[in-house]
């Protein structure tokens, strides 16, 4: 009996229209376009305008253009699973949100938080459940509103992140395509460098904590870039050597995009010349666990049935990983 793999079948991403540009910064924070694109790539960010908007909006359009553009019902959708760290509130989970706005009435949806490397979190858990036998049609969305928790008054992390959601599709096969292996990691040592200060049952919100802006990014850039940058290099090049994978074998590296170093410095790990890195960060940022599904979207025409993909993370906590995926179908 051949195994059974769990294949992306779809794929579609969504980000708002306004774009928060390096110049229109640098009016808000003593920054400029120079300082920023030197240090991390990114020309402009994508924002979420409009009262009582939160990542489950954003959840809710590319989910929906997921299944017009595939043809599939909300009633064929079985789980629905949505990686953030920015959820529309406590509870209930943002994927239950966003499944009762699209309509999806026959799944059981929950949130995954692995921040940037939620998406792969997602994508591993999506996939066991599928080769599991039991299930047929899984929908992962990765989906940040990082707007909604990014001070605009610190120079050093406002410029990086902005806001997108990407969906998949996937659905089981016995080609021999779809996600392949995965190395996943994470090490709780690495919150002190990057997280959310308050908000949380360990430290509720109060007048103190808002007072002390601990309801936004707190990061350590040097030490989450060192780390960063070694880890993620470090995974994608494990997974290459644990699949007997040689440079020329790979079709794409699909880096998280957090930083243009960062994503030099995996390919250059991996042996991959620059036309095989995926990147757009220039033009969105740092989406956080949307990074990945949205690099690929853009790049969805180019990919050809059995091309190897790459797929890196790095995020907060720390969390890292990387996937071995075959793309499951030609250009439509």
């Amino acid at each position: 009996m051949k195994k059974i793999r769990a294949a992306i079948t779809g794929i579609n991403a969504w980000a708002p229209e306004y774009r928060l540009t390096n110049h229109e910064l640098s009016k808000m924070v003593d920054t400029s376009d120079e300082w920023i694109m030197q240090r991390v790539g990114i020309k402009e960010r994508r924002i979420l305008k409009g009262e009582g908007l939160g990542t489950s909006h954003l959840g809710e359009q590319a989910v929906k253009g997921l299944l017009e553009k595939t043809g599939t019902s909300p009633d064929e959708i079985e789980i629905l699973i949505c990686a953030t760290v920015t959820p529309d509130m406590q509870f209930p989970a943002t994927a239950n949100i966003i499944s009762e706005k699209c309509g999806i009435k026959n799944a059981w949806s929950f949130d995954l938080g692995a921040a940037c490397s939620g998406f792969l979190f997602a994508l591993q858990t999506a996939t066991s459940f599928i080769e599991s036998g039991r299930f047929k049609k899984i929908i992962v969305v990765g989906a940040d509103k990082m707007s909604s928790i990014t001070d605009y008054t610190d120079r050093t992390t406002c410029p990086l992140f902005g806001d997108a959601a990407g969906a998949i599709l996937l659905e089981p096969t016995t080609e021999e395509v779809g996600v392949m292996d995965s190395i996943l990691h994470t090490d709780g040592s690495g919150q002190k460098y990057l997280h959310l200060k308050a908000g949380g049952s360990a430290k509720p919100a109060s007048h103190e904590t808002l007072e002390a802006k601990e309801h936004f990014i707190y990061q350590e850039g040097q030490s989450v870039f060192k780390f960063a940058v070694s880890s993620m290099a470090d995974v994608a090049a494990e997974i290459m050597e644990r699949n007997n994978l040689k440079p020329e074998d790979i079709s794409w590296l699909v880096p998280h995009q957090a930083n243009l170093r960062i994503i030099d410095a995996t390919g250059r790990r991996m042996g991959l010349p620059p036309e095989k890195v995926m990147i757009n960060i220039e033009h969105y940022g740092n989406t956080t666990a949307a990074t990945i599904p949205l690099c690929i979207w853009e790049y969805e025409s180019r990919l050809k049935k059995n091309d190897i993909l790459i797929l890196a993370a790095f995020g907060g906590g720390f969390t890292w990983g990387s996937i071995y995926l075959k793309w499951a179908y030609n250009p439509k």
